[in-house]
């Protein structure tokens, strides 16, 4: 059956139509249906009394003292503390999720924009979450005058810009990447930009950016320590979360209160796995390219309960008002052109093009020039050259750690992602490794590194690693699995062997999502180094030479000078490689591994 419908607005067909999960519901008898209504309810209204709970302490005023630079380690405040990082973490995918819609369309169906949005989102992605922090706390502050909200924000942002860029990197290249046949019905049956991006681009999109919000939520989990005990500027501001808890104890030495916090920390991950993660892959699979539907689906108790209930039925009934407003504004922006056209360019686009890439290169020379001005005056070009050298030293962590996991964990992504029964049985367990905050086991590794004598400089490249190798595993994954069963079943009929089976269809098919992961896992690396180059515990604290621990270093002591300094050579080692590396790799993939 074919996966993808197109249906005009006007013609509204009926529930069971448009899912045949409603139909199913629909023969349930009144009983069980009653009950996954209860339940439903039940949930939606304890969802919302928990966030009620939250919200007035979110926003009370900064007392006499000003902001705490502790929290409690008492035990008793675990649950209270997992709810609030909890919290901090959806917010930010919210976000994340708002921005991935706008940029990556914008970057995908633009053809000039794309030109500085691609790289804009190179140089993003390198920038590690303390050079957000000590660029945008003040602000913050300063929006939300004597109140607590403004560190919660700051906080917020700050796990934003640990989980939007690679979401962002997915969806535009899901975007890039549609099949032919699918743009053209799109095209034929003229439908409005804002009906394609709801019947084409999220479906087609929805596989990959869902694994990739699995990844967000584990990179927020990652630098939720760094986002909730903010030390910047010669100030620490500690919010309560599990985060700050861990960051606490650790100064205190408390190993039992570390302990449980990875214990809470488990559960919290496995909950969040079985009432949101499992139930939206196994949803997702409807919008698998494919002629026919897969021997072993994957099925989640919670799903069934939903589809069991009314609530999509009260869902569609609330928001359909809002979807066809939406609809009726986007209707003067014209009929759906897709990716942009590859016809011979007018002279007028030609010279718009030249105008826009003049401006775009003007600016970036004023900026460069101010940025050279203010390194000259307060830090001078010797301090320039030092951070270079180090930003080389863990540019080397950062390739060794993309080769080492590429190798490792691309074979077995793409069997946990073309085998149902497998995936089943490892996506908790990925997720889970995936989700929990390495971070939290940096105390016990610290210790593990004084009593063995392990150097710092080769161990920073393990803890690096285990915060983001998953974004190369996720991405496999989800790549695999959206491999159509057609050609499954026709590799066997063919009776290919093991190594003809891979080399000419599973490694390409998996190619395109390699390199997004690929990307997003050394921006990870990047990003991890500011808290993998230099770790603590209580008296010991371990310091190896490179770019992460030169800029840590400098934002917790104030120094905005060599801050930026930092972030800037560690923005063009990244954009470097992307642009000679990752870019023409992707090129390479979208010309000749597209599904098409």
């Amino acid at each position: 059956m074919t996966m993808f419908s197109f249906n005009r607005v006007n013609a509204r067909p009926n529930a069971s139509a448009r899912n045949p999960s409603t139909a199913a519901s629909d023969r349930q008898p009144f009983a069980v249906r009653l009950a996954s209504d209860v339940l439903v309810a039940a949930g939606i209204l304890a969802l919302f009394g928990l966030i009620a709970w939250i919200l007035p302490a979110i926003g009370e005023p900064i007392g006499p003292k000003g902001v705490p630079s502790q929290v409690s380690t008492n035990l008793a405040d675990l649950p209270y503390y997992a709810l609030r990082s909890v919290f901090r973490m959806f917010v930010a995918l919210f976000f994340s999720l708002v921005f991935t819609f706008i940029y990556g369309t914008a970057a995908a169906r633009c053809r000039r924009l794309s030109r500085v949005l691609i790289p804009l989102l190179d140089i993003l992605q390198s920038v590690p979450i303390l050079g957000f922090l000590s660029a945008t706390i003040t602000i913050w502050m300063v929006l939300f005058p004597g109140s607590m909200l403004g560190v919660e924000a700051a906080s917020i942002f700050a796990i934003f810009t640990s989980q939007a860029w690679n979401m962002a990197f997915s969806f535009t290249r899901s975007l890039t990447s549609e099949p032919t046949e699918l743009d053209e019905a799109a095209r034929s049956l003229q439908l409005t930009r804002w009906q394609r991006f709801w019947t084409l681009d999220v479906p087609n999109a929805m596989i990959p950016l869902l694994w990739n919000c699995m990844m967000s939520v584990g990179g927020g989990w990652f630098f939720l320590t760094a986002s909730e005990m903010i030390s910047v500027n010669n100030r620490t501001y500690a919010l309560p979360g599990i985060g700050s808890f861990v960051a606490q104890a650790a100064a205190e030495e408390n190993l039992a209160a570390i302990c449980w916090a990875i214990v809470t920390m488990v559960l919290v991950v496995l909950l969040i796995d079985v009432l949101l993660w499992k139930p939206l892959t196994a949803w997702a699979e409807k919008f698998r390219i494919t002629q026919s539907e897969s021997a072993v689906r994957k099925t989640s108790v919670v799903l069934t309960i939903i589809r069991q209930s009314h609530i999509d039925e009260m869902v569609a009934w609330l928001f359909r008002p809002l979807g066809d407003l939406f609809d009726t504004l986007a209707r003067p922006l014209g009929r759906t052109g897709g990716r942009w056209a590859a016809d011979v360019k007018s002279a007028r686009s030609r010279a718009l093009d030249v105008v826009f890439t003049v401006l775009v290169l003007a600016a970036c020379a004023f900026g460069l020039v101010q940025l050279m001005l203010v390194i000259h005056r307060d830090a001078g070009f010797g301090e320039l050259g030092q951070a270079f050298v180090l930003g080389m030293v863990t540019f080397l962590r950062v390739a060794l750690l993309t080769l080492v996991c590429s190798v490792i964990w691309v074979p077995i992504g793409a069997m946990i992602g073309m085998n149902p029964r497998v995936s089943r049985f490892m996506q908790p367990i990925v997720q889970v490794l995936a989700s929990f905050p390495s971070n939290f086991t940096f105390p016990f590794v610290t210790l593990w590194f004084v009593a063995c004598s392990v150097d710092i400089n080769w161990g920073s490249i393990l803890l690096m690693a285990l915060g983001t190798q998953w974004y190369i595993l996720f991405n496999v994954i989800a790549g695999a699995s959206q491999i159509p069963d057609d050609l499954r079943e026709m590799t066997r009929s063919f009776q290919l062997g093991r190594w003809q089976r891979w080399r000419d269809l599973i490694l390409p098919a998996v190619f395109g999502s390699w390199i997004t992961g690929g990307i997003t896992a050394a921006g990870g690396a990047w990003n991890a180094s500011i808290v993998s180059e230099i770790v603590s515990y209580g008296r010991h604290t371990l310091t190896a030479s490179g770019l992460g621990a030169y800029i840590a270093e400098a934002t917790e002591s104030g120094n905005t000078v060599k801050t930026i300094i930092g972030v800037t050579v560690m923005s063009v080692l990244v954009v470097a490689v992307n642009r000679l590396f990752w870019n023409p790799l992707q090129r390479m993939a979208e010309r000749r591994f597209t599904l098409n």
